[in-house]
């Protein structure tokens, strides 16, 4: 797939992605310094979150519009957590452009119907869906039929519910799509990851597949990327000190930039299918192993385990020969420390 200039797969730079979300604390200001910190630190893209406390949830005291399970916003009214939680949308015109002034994409996850029309009028290069909406076919189709490039998270989603939502969306005129391997837990212990998935997705469902992450520090994402992801996603905020729904699992800037530079020399050191030298290696190949006469050899003497040895430098036979030369006799004197070779040896 490709969003802006950017093209996206297995044969291409990694794409990284840095999630705004609540980070902002309701200050358009803090969310435009976050959007510089993203560039500093090596972001190709923001990503913002569109919607309204009342078209992600309704406004009820009832015990199931409470949060529960163990979550860091337990006890939380849903209605009130996203009122705190939400991107003011006049704010993100305004976000776009400083992103893309930067240089960098800008897209967003939308969670209603709504959302998706507010950002088409915006002319974001692709959509988000959120993995708790991957079940939300309408929703699905509705930005499948913008034919924007799709990014689909797949946390907590089964294999039937992942090959729902792609026929869904390639029904409805998507025909490029990525999916994101996900773990829906904030933050998501290591355990819980299962990173060896992220191949099998791309086997079994012939998409390109990248790593929204939700665990604290770099290594799950670059991990992922060892495993062939091609976007990485992770939360940015200026300082995990400043209270916030997302704030805990986030990473600040210069966490973030140490993520995008060990994915950068992680993708560097995968490189390809390679067997022998590389140029980096060529001066190292004289310190190869051969064959060296290592005590005074005279004329006619024979050779032997005590005067022959397999040893560092390489400027000697190989030392595949060391059995062929023991037991053979010597051409000439030969002085401890020389290289041997084959003029030093009788051949019969």
């Amino acid at each position: 797939m490709k969003i802006g200039r950017r093209s996206i797969g297995p044969e291409h730079p990694v794409y990284v992605v840095a999630e705004l979300s609540a980070n902002h604390n309701q200050n358009l200001d803090r969310a435009l310094q976050i959007v510089r910190a993203a560039k500093d630190a090596g972001a190709d893209a923001i990503k913002l979150q569109t919607y309204t406390p009342d078209t992600i949830t309704m406004a009820s005291d009832r015990e199931d519009f409470r949060v529960a399970g163990g979550t860091i916003w337990d006890g939380r009214n849903l209605h009130d957590l996203y009122a705190e939680a939400y991107t003011p949308w006049e704010w993100q015109p305004k976000l776009k452009k400083a992103a893309e002034d930067l240089g960098m994409d800008c897209f967003s996850s939308a969670f209603d119907s709504t959302a998706v029309d507010f950002l088409e009028e915006m002319g974001v290069p692709a959509h988000k869906i959120a993995s708790f909406e991957l079940i939300d076919i309408p929703l699905i189709q509705k930005m499948a039929r913008t034919g924007k490039p799709l990014i689909m998270s797949t946390g907590m989603a089964t294999v039937e519910e992942i090959e729902e939502a792609l026929q869904a969306a390639r029904a409805a005129g998507a025909s490029q799509i990525v999916l994101l391997k996900c773990t829906s837990a904030y933050p998501a212990p290591a355990e819980d990851m299962n990173l060896r998935t992220i191949p099998e997705m791309a086997r079994r469902f012939g998409v390109p597949v990248g790593l929204s992450d939700h665990t604290m520090g770099i290594a799950a994402p670059v991990a992922a990327v060892a495993l062939g992801a091609c976007i990485i996603e992770k939360h940015l905020t200026l300082s995990r000190a400043t209270p916030g729904p997302d704030s805990a699992f986030s990473l600040e800037p210069q966490e973030f930039k140490a993520m995008v530079d060990a994915v950068k020399t992680a993708e560097k050191a995968l490189g390809k299918v390679h067997f022998g030298l590389s140029v980096k290696e060529e001066a190292s190949r004289v310190f190869r192993r051969s064959l060296f006469v290592v005590e005074d050899v005279k004329q006619g003497e024979a050779f032997t385990v005590a005067n022959v040895r397999s040893i560092r430098p390489g400027h000697g036979l190989h030392p595949r020969h060391l059995t062929e030369v023991l037991g053979k006799s010597a051409s000439r004197e030969i002085k401890r420390g020389t290289p041997l070779s084959w003029e030093f040896i009788v051949r019969s």
